[in-house]
């Protein structure tokens, strides 16, 4: 069997095949680490602002230990074409009222299981990327996308 030729792939193109990625996949996996064992899970991502991915989460969660402890994450978006665009992130807390507003009315199925916004047991999850890579199915080559 030949090895496949994937498409070239203009450099200025890059930023938009990863956002196109990011749009077509939906629901990325997140990696975390409880010490020394790494944990990755889908999620599904309640708002996307270019490259910052916001996911909800319940205090009670692995996850939500995970990240306190250690708040270095990865999410990584695969698309039915095998297109991948991985976001080394930084987990923080929203905080902002109006922007948990927002989520929250966008978001029926977050109303529907916690009733209010004021739920404590609701955390929202801000993963703002240092560093963004994209690569084409069988590129076997990752693109820096600039943030």
């Amino acid at each position: 069997m030949s090895q496949p030729k994937p498409k070239p792939i203009d450099p200025a193109e890059v930023p938009v095949l990863a956002r196109e990625t990011m749009k077509r996949a939906k629901f990325p996996m997140l990696a975390t680490c409880e010490g020394a064992q790494p944990r990755v899970r889908p999620v599904s991502p309640v708002k996307v602002d270019g490259f910052t991915v916001y996911v909800a989460n319940l205090r009670r969660y692995g996850k939500t230990r995970e990240l306190e402890a250690n708040p270095n994450a990865e999410l990584c978006y695969t698309d039915d074409e095998h297109n991948q665009v991985r976001l080394t992130a930084r987990a923080e807390i929203v905080t902002e009222r109006a922007l948990l507003e927002d989520i929250w009315a966008s978001n029926p199925l977050l109303r529907a299981y916690l009733g209010s916004i004021d739920n404590p047991e609701l955390i929202i999850y801000r993963f703002v990327p240092s560093r963004v890579r994209y690569m084409r199915e069988w590129a076997l080559e990752y693109y820096e996308v600039p943030l």
